[in-house]
């Protein structure tokens, strides 16, 4: 069965199909097809039509008109022109109306083919919740999505999947790192990447939605507006605008942010934009480029400094990267580049040429090569004494659609039950790969805490940790403590991937076969002069966990093993010689004194010193 790539974007959608060895982009004159639609009466209009009755470019519900549903997916409801519809529906609509435009094309590359599967492209940052949503609006249209994969990975797959010889370039970008730049009109995405062993690796994301393109079309489009209003001597609050001349001045405002890419200055120009009593009631600005720097210069020195601070949060630094492939409309802006050269050099930035495409066309080849998501770091829980214990390892593979992996059971024994809470941690080093050192940095993922017994012995009572990924790349946490019978649970949607280029390209992969446990894998190159010494962020929240993977007194704080009172349950007599040195000293510095019950070094306490 003929699986496609679909791009379902904040802005603009596309499907693409890999056909006799090459990419068929199904669009609409060389333009995606907007993400919006329009409810009128019965009538559901969407694409081009809908966003021709857009007045701004915000992303929500303007009147009877919704832009780029997708992400008002954790939402019940929304009101649309007064009558309350679900966001997952809105979708639905959206992605019918670009599968039956898409169908009417594949006539043309004699493709009879229905599009009903396809692997869907989603922003770094989109939650459980809106993932699962998004999964049931495709299924609502027709179609099942066979896997997720996160833009900016999709993308670069597809840069490399189409290079002249694909096969030779991965090899030469084996141990490299590579930096995707996605900037487009609803988002600004992040993805940096090593190549390992044929492998594209994720290792750290970053993505926002406070950067796109639209907000810089409405910035320029307020602009031009104040700059006309003072022109014709109207006061800001007093002039009387057309609604749909200030519609149009938005096409405008896009338009010249385009132009002014290849361009030093363009006329803005509106006919009719005034209602007031005026002799020329046209608007007729001139915006140059160094101009237009100055109304989104800000935004643009925000999206560009996101980029070095990914790669520092990585422990890299700009010279480490090999590749900064640049797509999206926003990254042909003259000061995008200019920021993008001054910060990798000229030589190792890609401008995409298929910035609007190159999501779909990736998407479309990793479906051509049945290519599978793989977990690139360990799945850890943080245990006692500051150790860790990976239990999903990396390497793992994704479950596709319908699938959820089979859940990983870890048995705990909690340490010190005094505060009647066991607390567990889980995390993932920011070390790529299965070679992870005890000392590398980790990042927490989730933490989860379930009521124990305090009385009870140390080690006595068991927590149960279950841990299964589903196919919309989700991590589901959970505790439940055996006496007690508390639970906790987290969803985790923050997990980085890998997929096997080499192996779509040559059809065998150059890392041996992996388990669903993940048991192979190649120790991460790490550049010279790196630190991976763990450091607690700034603001950071230590937790000290009270969980153990085995009974081992060594592991129970020095300050708890002490003798409890006749008749209490748990009590127990220790021997200063059954005690490892450091429980000595937490016994010593935290144990309470036995007379005056208060710690011991405390300067009110009078017993120990004999005073």
């Amino acid at each position: 069965m003929e699986v496609f790539g679909f791009d379902f974007g904040t802005t603009n959608s596309l499907i693409s199909q890999v056909i006799d060895g090459r990419t068929v982009v199904f669009d609409q004159g060389g333009e995606p097809y907007p993400s919006v639609v329009c409810y009128e009466g019965d009538n559901v209009i969407c694409g081009g039509e809908a966003k021709k009755r857009l007045t701004t470019h915000e992303i929500g519900v303007i009147g009877n008109v919704v832009r780029s549903p997708k992400m008002l997916l954790d939402r019940e409801h929304v009101h649309v022109d007064g009558v309350p519809r679900r966001p997952r529906d809105m979708v639905a609509d959206i992605v019918k109306f670009v599968i039956g435009q898409a169908e009417q094309d594949t006539e043309r590359y004699n493709s009879t083919t229905a599009i009903n599967r396809a692997v869907v492209t989603i922003p770094v940052d989109m939650d459980g919740r809106q993932r699962r949503e998004l999964r049931e609006a495709f299924h609502q249209a027709g179609l099942v999505i066979e896997q997720f994969v996160h833009e900016p990975m999709a993308a670069l797959y597809g840069y490399l999947r189409t290079k002249e010889d694909p096969e030779n370039e991965i090899r030469r970008l084996e141990g490299q790192f590579l930096l995707v730049f996605d900037w487009g009109g609803g988002t600004l995405d992040l993805t940096l990447c090593q190549v390992q062993n044929g492998m594209l690796v994720q290792i750290r994301n970053d993505g926002t939605y406070e950067l796109g393109g639209d907000k810089m079309d409405d910035a320029i489009r307020n602009e031009v507006e104040k700059r006309a209003v003072e022109a014709a001597g109207l006061k800001p609050d007093k002039a009387d605008v057309d609604p749909g001349a200030r519609l149009n001045l938005l096409t405008r405002a896009e338009e010249a942010k385009i132009k002014l890419s290849s361009r030093d200055q363009v006329h803005v120009y509106v006919p009719g934009y005034f209602r007031d009593d005026l002799k020329d009631p046209d608007l007729d600005i001139l915006l140059t480029r160094s101009e237009l720097e100055e109304i989104i210069g800000q935004k643009i020195r925000q999206g560009v400094k996101r980029a070095k601070t990914l790669i520092e949060a990585a422990d890299l630094t700009t010279s480490d990267i090999s590749l900064c492939l640049a797509t999206g409309g926003i990254v042909n802006m003259p000061a995008v580049k200019s920021g993008l050269y001054e910060m990798f050099g000229a030589t190792r930035v890609e401008i995409s040429d298929r910035g609007f495409s190159i999501i779909s066309e990736g998407a479309a080849w990793i479906a051509h090569d049945r290519a599978r998501l793989r977990l690139a770091k360990n799945i850890e829980v943080h245990v006692a004494r500051n150790a860790y214990f990976s239990v999903i390892g990396a390497g793992y593979e994704m479950p596709t659609a319908g699938d959820v992996s089979e859940a990983e059971r870890l048995t705990l024994y909690c340490t010190d039950p005094r505060d009647g809470v066991g607390k567990i941690s889980l995390l993932s080093p920011t070390r790529h790969g299965r070679q992870v050192q005890p000392n590398d940095s980790r990042q927490p993922l989730a933490s989860l805490n379930v009521k124990v017994e305090p009385t009870m012995a140390k080690l006595f009572e068991r927590i149960m940790l279950d841990l299964e990924v589903d196919d919309n790349l989700i991590l589901h946490a959970t505790a439940k403590s055996a006496i007690k019978g508390d639970s906790d649970y987290r969803p985790i949607h923050e997990l980085e991937f890998g997929l096997d280029i080499m192996q779509g390209i040559t059809g065998h992969s150059m890392n041996e076969p992996h388990s669903r446990s993940g048991k192979s894998e190649t120790p991460a190159k790490k550049p010279e002069g790196r630190s991976s010494q763990s450091e607690q962020p700034v603001g950071g929240v230590l937790l000290r966990p009270n969980v153990a993977i085995r009974e081992d007194l060594s592991l129970v704080p020095g300050e708890a093993l002490v003798k409890k009172e006749m008749g209490q349950p748990g009590g127990h007599f220790h021997r200063a010689d059954e005690l490892t040195d450091l429980q000595r000293d937490e016994r010593a510095s935290y144990a309470p004194c036995s007379y005056c019950g208060r710690r011991a070094g405390d300067p009110k306490c009078r017993c120990i010193s004999g005073r």
